[in-house]
């Protein structure tokens, strides 16, 4: 039998289960799992994730995927970080504390500002500005609407933000660096315009 084109990480957080019914929905080979040779042989990484940024990389820890991801990621090979699985990517997160990253991209992940009539969690749907045109926007309309739900963002130290989204502040809401693209918002629960980001990821993996 055959590897997945697609593994998707599970590393016991996040809806999974969604994010596999929309890359389906989009003509995808698909598989879910947390085995370093899964991923190894992978052709595509998908990085879902919501929750803790520290539960995340103690889970990986955990599991023995922190090396295999950072492999995967620098052989080239299409990546996609979803929400959390977009955050742990950076150099480290103020959650509970400072807590280290990956550091693939060099960076922190920072709460919202507290500000009168703010409610955080940042949910539901809001607009995107493109700023760099990475090939999985190229379908994607200037002003879309994707749907979030998260009360930490990306603070690059890169030229690497390819779309904001204003929110008390405005705020990357997506990254494109080389083989690397990831968002703050969820795709696979933004519908139409969401699935056409999925598909563009889906048509990069050969």
């Amino acid at each position: 039998m055959g590897a997945s084109k697609i593994v998707i990480v599970d590393y016991g957080l996040g809806n999974l289960g969604s994010v596999e019914r929309a890359l389906k929905k989009v003509g995808a080979d698909v598989t879910v799992g947390n085995s370093s040779t899964l991923i190894e042989r992978a052709r595509g990484l998908v990085l879902p994730g919501v929750g803790s940024f520290r539960d995340c990389i103690i889970n990986l820890k955990k599991l023995g995927l922190v090396e295999p991801i950072k492999e995967f990621i620098f052989s080239g090979k299409p990546f996609l970080g979803i929400c959390l699985g977009m955050q742990i990517l950076f150099t480290q997160s103020e959650e509970f504390g400072m807590t280290p990253g990956l550091n693939i991209v060099r960076g922190k992940v920072v709460h919202f500002p507290k500000i009168r009539g703010l409610k955080i969690p940042h949910m539901g749907w809001n607009s995107i500005k493109i700023l760099k045109k990475a090939l999985l926007l190229e379908d994607t309309p200037r002003g879309a609407y994707l749907y979030f739900v998260h009360s930490y963002y990306v603070v690059p130290e890169e030229n690497v933000v390819a779309t904001t989204t204003e929110y008390g502040v405005e705020f990357a809401s997506s990254i494109w660096k080389e083989n690397i693209f990831a968002c703050q918002f969820h795709p696979e629960k933004s519908q139409s315009t969401g699935l056409a980001i999925l598909k563009k990821f889906k048509d990069m993996v050969k």
